[in-house]
């Protein structure tokens, strides 16, 4: 399993590191060795970067770089996944509303259906 795949809250043990060259090292200096133990504490919008804390530090990656990762589960990931599924992302963005835009793009907007400000038969509601 990959770091990428990790649900929100799991912890983790590294297995190794499969991202050679540059990356790879300074994902090393930054604590993913082999047998370092860590969790995750939150990925971001729109599968974005994951918070991960490891050896007392939290640290943003790509999730390219995440699924460079091998790792095996802590303790229980079911209970992570549980909750993920159960009462989804929380924040600004995370609800089920409809944005920004209140009619969802169906064409009822403030006025009504297709207002026309140019038409004097129409009045605004």
């Amino acid at each position: 399993m990959y770091l990428s795949d990790a649900p929100n809250g799991a912890s983790f043990k590294v297995i190794r590191v499969l991202i050679g060259k540059e990356v790879g090292k300074r994902l090393a200096d930054m604590g993913f060795t082999e047998g370092a133990e860590g969790a995750v504490v939150r990925g971001g919008l729109f599968r974005g970067p994951l918070q991960v804390r490891i050896r007392g530090y939290d640290v943003l990656i790509r999730r390219s770089e995440a699924a460079g990762i091998e790792v095996e589960p802590v303790g229980d990931w079911s209970a992570a996944e549980d909750a993920n599924r159960l009462f989804g992302t929380f924040g600004r963005f995370g609800g089920k509303g409809r944005g920004w835009r209140k009619g969802g793009g169906n064409g009822w907007g403030r006025r009504g259906r297709w207002y026309n400000p140019h038409n004097s038969e129409e009045t605004p509601q």
